[in-house]
C-alpha cells in the first residue's frame, strides 16, 4: 500500500523565541519537537528552521572608515516544530534534519557573501539585501528537496539530496560558525 508522507518546513525568523543552534555533531531527535500536531494538515512532521543575523557597525567621522561584525546561525525552532508520533519513522527524522542541514548551509552561504562584501556607507542595507537573496535561494532548496525526495517517500530521491547537502556543506566549511 502506498502511503503519501508529507513533510513541510517552515521559515521562521523570529529572535525571542527558544532555539537549538545548528551544530556538527548535533542531529535532531524526537524529543526537540515540541510544537502542538496539527493532524489535518495531511503532514506527518513540521521542521521550522531559519536563519538569524546581527549586524553592528562603527563609523569613524574623521574618515570614511567603517567597521562592521555580523552574527548568522542556523535555528531549530522546537516549539513551532511538531510530528506525529504513530506516523513517523527515523527515515522522516533524517529527512526533517537535512532540512535543518539545507538552513545550516545557506548560514554559511550567507556567512561567506558578507565576507566578500566591500564596506561602504550602507553596509547595513547591503547585508540585509544578501540576506534576502540566501533567505530566498534557502526557500527554493527547502521546496526542490522535498519535490525531490517526495517528502521522504523517495528513497534514491532522498539518497541523492543527503550527498548533495553533505558534499555542499563540506566545500563551505571554511565558513562553519
Amino acid at each position: 500500500m502506498y502511503k503519501l508522507l508529507v513533510v513541510l518546513c517552515v521559515f521562521l525568523f523570529v529572535q525571542d523565541e527558544e532555539s537549538i543552534a545548528w551544530t556538527q555533531n548535533q542531529k535532531l531527535h524526537w524529543g526537540n519537537f515540541e510544537g502542538e500536531p496539527k493532524p489535518n494538515t495531511g503532514a506527518v512532521a513540521i521542521t521550522a528552521s531559519g536563519i538569524t543575523y546581527g549586524f553592528s557597525s562603527k563609523t569613524f567621522s574623521d574618515s570614511d572608515k567603517i567597521e562592521y561584525t555580523t552574527d548568522v546561525e542556523a535555528q531549530f525552532y522546537p516549539d513551532r516544530s511538531w510530528y506525529l508520533k504513530e506516523r513517523v519513522n527515523d527515515t522522516i527524522l533524517k529527512h526533517e534534519q537535512l532540512h535543518f542541514d539545507i538552513t545550516e548551509l545557506h548560514a554559511r552561504k550567507l556567512r561567506k557573501r558578507i565576507k566578500n562584501v566591500k564596506t561602504t556607507k550602507n553596509i547595513q542595507q547591503v547585508i540585509s539585501k544578501i540576506y534576502d537573496e540566501v533567505s530566498a535561494e534557502l526557500n527554493k532548496m527547502q521546496n526542490d528537496y522535498d519535490k525531490g525526495s517526495e517528502h521522504s517517500i523517495n528513497y534514491e530521491g532522498q539518497v541523492k539530496w543527503q550527498k548533495l547537502i553533505a558534499k555542499e556543506l563540506q566545500e563551505h566549511s571554511r565558513y562553519r560558525k
